[in-house]
């Protein structure tokens, strides 16, 4: 756990705009290296990183924007949220970013979201790399399961009390059982 400062991104991969041609696209193909790898799992909080691959090019838009489009694949391991074992699993995104140089930050009068969230700010410097971590961390499942792992029923009660259990609290049950025994089932 973290004191609510965000962790600096483990991987960078700069790409200088000012570098960048005009006119044709900058094809990229980056994955980290296995110590590196190590430093992302940790990053996000997960058990491993075995692979991990952002693939894609950086596109000329017009005379002074660019448009990302990317392919992240990973393959990992996290923690079962019920048996903490582990569990296999991957990451598939497609990434689609605009980066415009007049791009206008929304004021906080504004409340609507905007109908396309893959425009922004075209910086000075573009970080592949950190752009593969955003989508890569977006695109974990949240609560990976082993398979058959289940929940199982956890009953408190005072002593000499009867507990009241998960089927007790069904809306219908009450109904059933007198459906049940006006027809003689019971």
């Amino acid at each position: 756990m973290t004191d609510g400062t965000p962790l600096e991104m483990p991987w960078s991969h700069p790409v200088a705009v000012k570098d960048l041609n005009g006119r044709k696209p900058l094809r990229f193909d980056i994955s980290p290296e296995p110590a590196l790898r190590k430093e992302i799992a940790q990053w996000a909080d997960i058990v491993s990183v075995e692979a991990l691959s952002f693939k894609g090019e950086l596109t000329p838009a017009g005379k002074h924007d660019f448009v990302l489009n990317g392919k992240l694949h990973a393959r990992i391991t996290q923690s079962c949220v019920i048996t903490l074992e582990p569990v296999a699993g991957e990451v598939k995104e497609s990434v689609s970013r605009r980066f415009l140089r007049d791009w206008v930050e929304p004021t906080a009068e504004e409340s609507e979201i905007p109908e396309d969230d893959s425009a922004e700010a075209l910086p000075a410097v573009i970080d592949l790399a950190h752009v593969a971590l955003e989508a890569f961390e977006l695109g974990l499942p949240l609560y990976p399961r082993k398979d058959g792992a289940e929940l199982g029923e956890t009953v408190i009660t005072k002593p000499g009390e009867t507990p009241l259990r998960d089927e007790d609290l069904k809306p219908f049950a009450n109904l059933k059982a007198l459906m049940d025994k006006k027809d003689g089932n019971a």
